[in-house]
């Protein structure tokens, strides 16, 4: 946040800024320091709101606002872990849909929780319900 204080770069100070309060109102109501997996789940509610606020301009025609969240959006991004590529998660979810003898749509809720424990918070969440909900079908 400094270096973006000293190179003049508001968006990304700002940016930061709401990022490092949200951190530090978790640490404050869990009492303890946080954890990795704590730490990126305050990122990816961050990420997700923005997203959500960003197509909501674009709907809505605002360019200028939708420009700033979309900003706002690639800075936050950076500070996530790597996510899965597609074949990646398509290669998870056939191994998670072989592990627990997944055969129909209605095994869905466990095929998703087990991926998500697996990828530890690396995969995107959509992508892996649509396909595993291709190949469940």
């Amino acid at each position: 946040m400094y270096a973006a204080m000293k190179s003049g770069d508001k968006i990304k100070t700002n940016t930061l800024r709401t990022l490092l309060s949200a951190l530090k109102k978790m640490q404050i109501d869990k009492n303890e320091d946080l954890n990795r997996d704590e730490y990126h789940s305050v990122i990816k509610r961050l990420v997700k709101q923005l997203k959500e606020s960003a197509d909501a301009y674009q709907k809505a025609g605002r360019s200028d606002l939708y420009e700033k969240e979309a900003s706002e959006l690639e800075i936050l991004k950076d500070y996530l872990p790597e996510i899965l590529s597609e074949n990646q998660t398509l290669d998870l979810v056939k191994e998670v849909i072989d592990q627990i003898s997944a055969d129909s749509i209605s095994d869905m809720g466990k095929v998703m929780s087990m991926i998500m424990q697996k990828s530890n918070g690396s995969v995107d969440g959509k992508i892996a319900n649509r396909l595993a909900k291709e190949l469940l079908q």
